[in-house]
């Protein structure tokens, strides 16, 4: 089984429009900061938007059809384990960090949160905060933080479309203005902000800071892991396939399709697919589905092989 999922919307400070504009969302939100492509996190869950189970939360599906439906790598879950989004960065994002798996779980009763990156779009000379430049200790960056000169050690990152980054649980990080990006990361919504530039919200009020915890978690050191890709394209269809990560948490792929590809899901985890470009369809012999820029579409664990036709651009997620 297939189906189209309708992502959560936020409307954060730092969003922009072109979530609507470019993706042809529909929101009574003057901005769409977030879309939360494939959630079942209490924060904002997708809904099932085709089929027989239109209308019902992805938890909801999950709870009438069982767990097998995410294949044998989520069996050792006792949630869903990832959670995707689409970020419109109009504004700089807050300087910020997250914890990793053991202090989320005993600090804030949730788990931790490693994510990655992938650059859809930017402006000429945007660029993000990715780690520090050089290696310090907790004490200089508790000093530099309580002095407001931090931000003199951070490690800045031009990007542009189709970068790649993995933010390890850990990692001292902040979106630039001017990107749009998917992410990929653990089913979590905890976040420590460092900085958060003095801004205030429509009601006036600063958004807290959470100093001491992002002092317990952040690794004072440059990231382990590089900004590219991990492997070049290969084949695939018409198109290519390009691994973008494979690690314990989750396997994310880039797909083009010029005319037509498949792909054979197994049972071991079900497969998020994002089209971020283009349109066509996708048929698994007994459904069909017209597939375009923003759809979401989630196949469980074991379905039939699924045939993309059309032209698209795909990130392909599984556990």
């Amino acid at each position: 089984m297939m189906f189209k999922l309708k992502p959560a919307f936020k409307d954060y400070l730092w969003g922009g429009t072109k979530l609507k504009t470019d993706f042809g969302f529909e929101s009574e939100l003057d901005k769409l900061a977030e879309g939360w492509m494939l959630s079942c996190h209490k924060d904002g869950e997708s809904i099932v938007d085709s089929g027989e189970f239109k209308g019902k939360t992805l938890s909801e599906y999950i709870g009438i059809k069982g767990k097998s439906v995410l294949g044998s790598n989520a069996e050792g879950y006792d949630f869903f384990p990832i959670l995707i989004k689409l970020i419109d960065a109009k504004d700089n994002l807050s300087v910020q960090v997250h914890p990793d798996n053991e202090y989320a779980l005993r600090v804030e009763g949730e788990y931790g949160k490693t994510e990655c990156w992938y650059i859809l779009d930017c402006d000429e000379g945007a660029e993000l905060i990715y780690g520090f430049k050089k290696k310090i200790d907790a004490d200089e960056f508790k000093r530099r933080i309580a002095d407001g000169s931090f931000l003199e050690v951070v490690n800045r990152v031009k990007v542009k479309k189709g970068d790649f980054f993995f933010i390890e649980a850990g990692t001292l990080h902040a979106i630039g203005k001017g990107i749009l990006l998917c992410e990929i990361q653990q089913n979590s919504n905890t976040t420590y902000r460092v900085y958060d530039y003095d801004r205030v919200d429509k009601y006036g009020n600063r958004r807290p800071l959470h100093t001491e915890k992002a002092i317990d978690v952040t690794v004072c050191d440059r990231p382990k892991y590089g900004t590219q890709p991990a492997e070049p394209p290969v084949p695939f269809g018409s198109g290519t396939s390009q691994l973008l990560t494979e690690c314990r948490l989750f396997r994310v792929e880039r797909l083009t399709v010029d005319t037509s590809a498949e792909i054979i899901p197994d049972s071991s985890s079900f497969i998020s697919l994002i089209i971020t470009d283009g349109e066509g369809e996708i048929t698994d012999g007994s459904e069909t589905l017209k597939i375009k820029k923003g759809d979401s579409i989630f196949v469980e664990a074991g379905s039939p092989k699924i045939t993309l036709t059309g032209k698209a651009d795909i990130i392909k997620t599984n556990v």
